[in-house]
């Protein structure tokens, strides 16, 4: 069995346990199953997007590790507070990890509105590959609402049980619910939050809150989520009271992560070609729709120790070349890169190399600018009086807080912006 066989054997079997494992944590009674996590099929109001690869929790065995799952209300009252997190999620992704021993990363999304919207909820997989997730943030849209109370309970609902959590103790698992309004507690045949945070507890998930506006119910029912789920409450502005500076290198830094992205190299079947060839449609579809900044986060993250899975991916070669995964050599010819595919075997390995140099110095160059791009930061936000209840700090020290008792330590001063 060659070495890229061999690779997906692997992940076939990590797949098959990460599936058994999470049916048996999400083992609630048939009654309250049945009730409270209807059929997709059976219900058009509940959409489920769960096409994202799945990380190797088995390489994530022993290192540090976070899972987070941002449950986000999608109605029409939080179109300020979703352009934030459009804008923030590569900063938020940095920030989270940015620990001294660079954890593996994973960020998932549940969007919830309520009955008689056009879902009830939307749910973006836990997965590294951050690339496609933000893709897929990037469709949400505030629209419907505007009646009082929404399906908070199915959202929190979905995120606890509906998300291929890890199952190593060690991992941190959190959740964020963000919104304005408080949850239906009325409707019948459906779990409410004290008893699917109960389930979060037994999966080892923080559930925290963060109340956009100053709704003061919700605010009494946002604060008890975060107590019940040992978690934390903060408030923000409706607008999510996100840190938002242009800085003078962010151009410069979208063109190199653009240009870095092109030094991506992958390899294998035709069903891994369907994978990275989604992967690079999602890079392709941020880059055109999202803002210079965000594209400029972007590469700061892709460029550092942490962003590494997220950039690469699966099948990279120049980087399973790296680990010693695979040799060239190993590698059928109907299954190597394009790019290597069309020049002859004698050259390869040299356009391999060549390849593997510019990418190290566009990292270089981007973390260079990152720097630089970091120190305006700090004398632009000095002069600022804003920042300390601002969502990034609020996560950050969130975040630095609960992941202690994990082995994961921020040595940091603050967040990335």
């Amino acid at each position: 069995m060659n070495t890229v066989n061999k690779k997906r054997m692997i992940a076939l079997a990590v797949s098959l346990f990460t599936a058994s494992g999470v049916a048996l944590y999400s083992a609630l009674s048939p009654f309250e199953f049945a009730v409270a996590h209807a059929n997709p099929q059976a219900n058009p109001q509940v959409q489920v997007i769960d096409n994202l690869p799945v990380a190797n929790t088995a390489a994530m065995e022993n290192a540090a590790s976070i899972d987070v799952v941002f449950v986000l209300d999608t109605t029409g009252s939080m179109g300020g507070m979703i352009d934030a997190a459009k804008e923030k999620i590569w900063s938020i992704a940095s920030t989270l990890a940015s620990a001294d021993n660079t954890p593996h990363l994973r960020i998932g999304f549940v969007a919830y509105r309520d009955r008689g919207d056009a879902y009830v909820t939307k749910t973006v997989a836990l997965s590294n590959d951050l690339d496609s997730a933000y893709a897929q943030l990037m469709d949400f849209r505030a629209e419907g609402g505007g009646d009082g109370p929404e399906s908070v309970n199915k959202g929190l609902y979905d995120a606890v049980n509906s998300m291929s959590w890890s199952q190593n103790d060690s991992t941190y698992k959190a959740v964020f619910l963000v919104g304005d309004a408080p949850p239906h507690m009325d409707y019948d045949n459906e779990m409410t939050y004290p008893q699917i945070i109960k389930e979060a507890k037994r999966k080892g998930i923080v559930v925290n809150s963060i109340l956009c506006g100053t709704d003061s119910f919700a605010a009494t029912q946002w604060q008890t989520i975060a107590q019940l789920g040992y978690g934390k409450y903060f408030q923000v502005k409706q607008n999510g009271s996100a840190v938002a500076v242009r800085t003078p290198y962010d151009d410069k830094i979208a063109l190199l992560a653009a240009k870095l992205d092109e030094t991506r190299m992958y390899y294998g079947n035709e069903e891994d070609k369907r994978v990275y060839e989604a992967k690079v449609s999602a890079s392709t579809k941020l880059k055109e729709r999202s803002s210079i900044e965000a594209q400029a986060r972007r590469g700061l993250f892709n460029s550092s120790a942490g962003g590494k899975a997220n950039f690469a991916g699966d099948n990279d070669l120049l980087a399973d070349l790296e680990s010693g995964e695979v040799q060239l050599e190993s590698i059928a010819e109907d299954e190597l890169p394009q790019s290597l595919a069309e020049v002859p075997k004698p050259v390869r390995a040299q356009v391999v190399e060549e390849t593997r140099e510019r990418r190290a110095a566009l990292k270089k160059e981007i973390q260079l600018l990152g720097s630089q791009r970091s120190e305006f930061l700090k004398q632009e936000l000095a002069k600022r009086d804003d920042t300390k209840d601002s969502l990034d700090v609020q996560i950050w020290e969130t975040i630095k807080e609960q992941t202690a008792d994990k082995g994961i330590h921020y040595s940091a001063d603050g967040p990335e912006y």
